[in-house]
């Protein structure tokens, strides 16, 4: 990886007096995983000075370092970096087909390969310097915020670091556990959430953590690995038909179970839920070395699974992928870590926010989302010390609020990764590949507009923030049948965001789905709807033609007098065109609508929200 020399009033490198060396930068990335690498991106490339401190020699996290290197989820919301990052995929395999290679996901790779990516989309960035093998050892908080924290190696080193703006990027929440903000750890009960499916009792528990392996068929029969000191056959009866000492009815297959983690050149992601190498441990509030040595045994169950698979299914084909990981043994650099602390935010997203979005009207979070998400509530939660299934709700797909990034008090910091302020439940969802990596990228956007304007991260002007997400092609609002190549897809996004045109949610298996239906005709009682949103009288017309409503958008309008000056407007004139608009008698589709709304009333910019809602399911 190459190390940039920043100009020196953006970044000094320097010796204190204790000869401990110190480095000032104006944004502070804490983890150069999934969130910490996009946020370092975004953030450079408007204009910052960033520094990533990452523990490891990788990139990229969970999707990377730990191995777990199939996507899941927003297959149909490529937003910004997530979309970019999979095109490289696309590009280095050969297309979409290519790395549709097992069943669990549409986007599957090896994660050498991944981290290769990322280390090259950093590279390009000038703005970006990467400190490899530094572990946040201790924050410094002055009134309140988060003005520098202190770095140590596993060699004795120390270094002491200096930002305006700090990220939590880590695969913990270390930073915001350093930095003193509230946070929550184990599932709420109903009477904390008001979440229907939340339990009634407490569950002091999060959720099984995975230490992933990747294998490879060689073609051949190979060494069975040495057998592992703690090697239990019972943990992993009944995983797949083969190995299974009952006769159960519609147990899969083992090369079937193999074929879900599947990778392109003949790997094997080994991420497997049903008795397979998920693991229980209580790790979060541990130090750096108890989790070492946690993770010694996390490590090996893996290594039993694999003996397991070798001597009694005979699969001696499979063996450690040679070189995929720099470690000494093989393995991934770190473990898939589901459930970190969670911040208890300035907004925190519940299940029911998700559920219905538009259910309360005091309490209209997706109107600062700043991330999308589509993936069900999912939970590994068998290997808990007392296992406990829940038959979660479906959800639709989601936004997540600008305020779930911002502690309650304390400044100088946002957090993003798995750490977000959402309920336990909901983090189910949020925890996956695309969001996070969508979340990082709102977080390196948030902070450089921070540092530009010298501000505090909660005082960004929240529009200000969504349309430069925007204009690197995120969605933030879930609407998947309108991408971002069309001539419309902001106007679509900034409509909905203002709340004046909403979409549908539709739970759909593992892809869920919200639709505003772009090519559908607007009826005369929705188009009122939309109208009194806009506090704008019925529309009177006897005929909703695209001649009539320009018509009567135009007598509406506060900026124009006539359909004359709206047609002669660069908008207008450069657009028409591709949205099929005529100005005749032909019906008027909804995308044809929200193009129109957005360019002619702005409501998006007229909508000036704050995050901090008030929950009334908790009062």
């Amino acid at each position: 990886m190459k190390t940039y020399l920043l100009p020196l009033v953006a970044l000094l490198f320097f010796v204190n007096c204790s000869n401990q060396p110190a480095i000032q930068t104006e944004i502070a990335v804490v983890g150069g995983g999934a969130s910490g690498v996009t946020a370092a991106l975004q953030a450079a490339r408007m204009g910052q000075q960033v520094t990533i401190f990452e523990p490891t020699e990788w990139l990229g996290g969970m999707l990377t370092s730990a191995g777990v290197s199939a996507i899941d989820g927003n297959h149909n919301l490529p937003s910004g970096i997530w979309g970019e990052f999979r095109e490289h995929l696309y590009d280095h395999y050969g297309g979409p087909e290519a790395v549709f290679t097992g069943w669990v996901s549409r986007t599957q790779f090896e994660p050498s390969f991944g981290n290769e990516v990322f280390q090259k989309m950093v590279a390009a960035e000038e703005n970006i310097t990467v400190e490899y093998g530094w572990y946040i050892e201790s924050v410094d908080v002055q009134n309140n915020k988060v003005v520098g924290a202190t770095f140590t190696d596993r060699n004795g080193g120390a270094l002491s670091v200096s930002a305006d703006v700090f990220i939590d990027g880590t695969e913990y929440g270390d930073l915001l556990a350093l930095a003193g903000a509230d946070y929550s750890i184990n599932m709420e009960t109903y009477d904390e959430t008001k979440e229907e499916a939340a339990p009634r009792e407490p569950l002091p528990y999060v959720q099984d953590l995975t230490y992933v392996a990747i294998l490879e068929d060689i073609g051949t029969e190979g060494p069975i690995i040495e057998k592992p000191a703690s090697y239990d056959p019972a943990e992993f009866d009944c995983m797949c038909k083969q190995v299974c000492s009952e006769n159960i009815e519609d147990l899969i297959d083992c090369d079937y179970m193999l074929d879900y983690g599947r990778l392109p050149n003949d790997k094997f992601m080994i991420n497997w839920p049903t008795n397979g190498n998920d693991f229980y441990a209580e790790i979060l509030e541990q130090s750096y070395d108890e989790r070492d040595s946690i993770l010694a045994y996390a490590k090996e169950f893996t290594k039993s699974w694999i003996y397991f698979m070798q001597t009694e299914g005979g699969y001696t084909n499979l063996q450690l992928a040679a070189d995929e990981f720099p470690s000494e043994d093989g393995y991934p650099l770190i473990p898939y870590i589901r459930e970190s602390r969670r911040l208890v935010g300035v907004d925190r997203l519940f299940l029911y926010d998700i559920q219905d979005p538009y259910a309360m009207s005091e309490r209209p979070l997706y109107k600062t989302g700043i991330a999308v998400g589509d993936y069900p509530v999912d939970h590994h939660r068998k290997k808990n010390p007392v296992p406990n299934q829940f038959d979660f709700p479906k959800i639709p797909s989601y936004n997540v609020p600008y305020g779930s990034l911002i502690p309650q008090e304390i400044d100088g910091l946002i957090v993003a990764d798995k750490s977000i302020s959402v309920s336990n439940l909901a983090n189910g969802t949020t925890r996956l590949q695309p969001v996070v990596l969508q979340l990082g990228q709102a977080a390196g956007a948030a902070a450089a507009l921070a540092v530009q304007n010298r501000i505090e991260p909660r005082n960004v002007d929240v529009r200000t923030l969504q349309q430069e997400l925007l204009d690197a092609d995120m969605f933030l609002m879930p609407y998947m049948d309108v991408q971002p190549d069309h001539p419309a897809f902001e106007s679509v996004q900034r409509v909905g965001l203002a709340g004046v045109m909403r979409g549908e949610g539709i739970p759909y298996l593992w892809a869920n789905e919200t639709r505003i239906y772009p090519d559908s005709v607007v009826q005369r009682e929705n188009l009122n709807e939309i109208l009194q949103r806009l506090e704008l009288p019925d529309f009177n017309r006897n005929e909703l033609t695209q001649q009539s409503l320009l018509g009567f958008l135009a007598d509406q309008s506060p900026s124009f007098t006539s359909v004359e000056d709206i047609e002669n407007e660069t908008w207008f004139s450069a657009n028409k065109e591709a949205m099929n608009f005529a100005g005749d008698r032909s019906e008027i589709t909804r995308i044809q609508l929200a193009w129109l709304i957005d360019a002619i009333f702005d409501p998006f910019t007229a909508d000036q929200v704050q995050i901090g809602f008030e929950n009334p399911m908790l009062d």
